[in-house]
């Protein structure tokens, strides 16, 4: 997958903290001057609009695309009825890269991109990193039973998982013009 600016994703089970450690990261990049764009994989139909808002009555009625803008955000809603080969791709491409230095991506295990793994022990899952090659980091709250041969991360110290994305991606704050 060809994008010029640095994917980084976060693969886990379902509650391991993956949105928790990315609001933690956000403030991070943020302090840093850094413009973060998120893409965030819901298993589930799922509304950001609710019946009796203008933009679901619309939606509801027909409409395949819906954008909602005021002066200070915008929404673009687009019913996608069979669902892209690619997906990540798919809504990378709906980025403005123009306004980003780096993309974290929630979930989308299955894609090919760099992936830092969340682990909690005491959920009793496996590991996904012997079994996934593009996990390049472990983030786990108590010590591993195997210590994997790539980085192993606190993941109650987001400082360390942003300074270990920073040093291994180097996104850097683009300027305009």
């Amino acid at each position: 997958m060809l994008f010029e600016i640095p994917v980084v994703g976060f693969a886990a089970y379902s509650g391991t903290g993956k949105t928790t450690l990315l609001v933690r990261l956000l403030r991070l990049f943020t302090i840093q001057g850094l413009r973060v764009g998120i893409v965030k994989h819901a298993h589930h139909t799922f509304e950001i609009d609710h019946p009796g808002k203008d933009s679901y009555e619309l939606r509801q009625a027909g409409a395949s695309q819906v954008l909602v803008g005021s002066r200070r955000r915008w929404a673009l809603m687009a019913e996608t009825p069979k669902p892209p080969q690619d997906a990540l791709a798919f809504y990378l491409d709906h980025l403005d890269r123009s306004l980003l230095d780096l993309v974290l991506v929630e979930g989308f295990k299955p894609e090919s991109i760099p992936k830092i793994e969340l682990h909690r022990p005491s959920l009793g899952k496996p590991l996904l990193y012997p079994e996934d090659n593009d996990i390049i980091a472990v983030a786990t709250d108590s010590p591993l039973v195997e210590v994997p041969p790539i980085p192993v991360f606190d993941l109650n110290d987001p400082a360390v998982v942003a300074d270990f994305i920073i040093d291994r991606f180097k996104p850097t704050r683009q300027t305009d013009g």
